[in-house]
């Protein structure tokens, strides 16, 4: 059975066509720049590739050439698109309206752009590719939208509300939803699965670091608190998001600089953490290079991000009463062992060691990197949101 996957974005749609009969990967690209220029870019697993410039002034044309590209031409892979049984979509933000894998309806569509106000960079991009790929997929084609924010639909009250008055989370629904919780459902789970535990017994802190990170408690196989809040804003420092931050020094900057407040969702989604600390990148890998330069800056914002990655692994082992293990996953966690060693020093008490020669061989393979001796064992888990959202929706379409 073969399932398409997508992710779309504003300008962007990215996807893979995986094969379920051994979960193999057949073909995957990205269509972006819609409603600017447009240039498809396709591979398939056999190593044929496609780049092309294209005409993409709205997600529909993407989709169709998205439609020519795997049946026709030399990176064709499928003769039509009648052998894919159904197409799995991320969603970032399902809010307490999704909890669960949803087929797709209009009702469903409607209700995914609703929530725009709580996403506004993706929920309306993700409502536009929906309506886009019913018109181009037959009617009779299952698709089934798939949520960040579900997974930490377990996060208690405690944990998901602020300390702001009640009646704005009731009328304007503030509160902490989390996000890459597919990321943390799938590599928890392959945790649990290499360690030969049933992930209802073992306290994971889940570590997805890349150019946007969070960090997870996993109690039991359920999120009981993540590090992102009501947007992927908060928490740590990333690539260009500042992490938390006090609200007063917001407001404090917005006059000083005379901001609107989309002048300072700017300033703290796009000009802030890694480049805005180092004035050098938003690319981890660009950091330590300059950090290799002795740029004094680079250095400061590495010492930021392990400090607060710690900071999180310390605080979750207190909620859970216990650490059995540590993830370190996503471009940073499963490429950068200088971030993997700068987190895991010094933090014997807790009974983390980690092998710090083993740790630098390490490059986006399931792998454990503690000691023996380790109390709480660390390991670098390979993320795959994508097979999950496939995996989801091949389970919901079964049924």
């Amino acid at each position: 059975m073969l399932i398409l996957v997508v992710n779309a974005g504003s300008s962007s749609l990215k996807y893979q066509l995986i094969d379920m009969d051994g979960e193999k990967v057949i073909a995957k690209g990205n269509c972006d720049r819609i409603g600017i220029d447009g240039h498809i870019s396709h591979k398939t697993a056999d190593g044929r590739t496609l780049d092309q410039d294209c005409a993409f002034p709205t997600h529909t044309e993407a989709f169709e050439k998205l439609v020519e590209t795997l049946t026709t031409g030399d990176a064709a892979v499928i003769k039509d698109m009648s052998e894919i049984s159904a197409v799995g979509h991320r969603i970032v933000q399902g809010a307490e309206v999704f909890s669960q894998t949803t087929l797709v309806t209009d009702e469903v569509i409607d209700k995914i752009d609703e929530l725009a106000d709580l996403a506004p960079v993706h929920n309306h991009a993700h409502a536009l590719a929906l309506r886009a790929c019913k018109k181009v997929f037959a009617a009779d084609v299952p698709q089934a939208v798939v949520f960040d924010t579900a997974f930490h639909q377990t996060i208690p009250p405690k944990a998901y509300m602020y300390g702001i008055p009640y009646e704005d989370y009731e009328k304007y629904h503030v509160r902490k939803y989390g996000f890459h919780g597919t990321s943390h459902r799938f590599v928890s789970a392959a945790l649990a699965q290499a360690m030969g535990k049933d992930i209802k017994d073992i306290k994971i802190v889940s570590c997805h670091l890349g150019n946007g990170s969070s960090i997870t408690a996993v109690e039991g196989g359920k999120s009981i608190d993540t590090s992102m809040g009501f947007t992927p804003l908060d928490g740590i420092i990333m690539g260009t998001r500042s992490g938390s931050i006090d609200a007063s020094a917001v407001t404090f900057l917005a006059k000083k600089h005379n901001m609107t407040p989309d002048d300072m969702s700017n300033y703290l989604n796009k000009k802030s953490g890694f480049l805005g600390v180092s004035e050098v990148s938003s690319d981890n890998r660009e950091i330590y290079t300059a950090i290799h330069e002795g740029n004094e800056k680079a250095q400061l914002t590495a010492d930021m991000l392990r400090y607060e990655i710690k900071k999180f692994i310390g605080s979750y082992a207190a909620i859970m009463n216990g650490l059995d293990a540590v993830i370190f996953t996503g471009g940073i966690g499963e490429n950068s062992w200088e971030v993997r060693e700068g987190v895991c020093s010094n933090m014997d008490f807790m009974g983390i060691k980690i092998d710090t020669e083993l740790n630098k061989t390490v490059r986006g393979e399931l792998k454990k990197i503690s000691t023996p001796d380790s109390k709480a064992e660390v390991w670098v888990v390979p993320t795959n949101e994508e097979l999950l959202i496939a995996r989801d929706t091949l389970a919901l379409i079964s049924k």
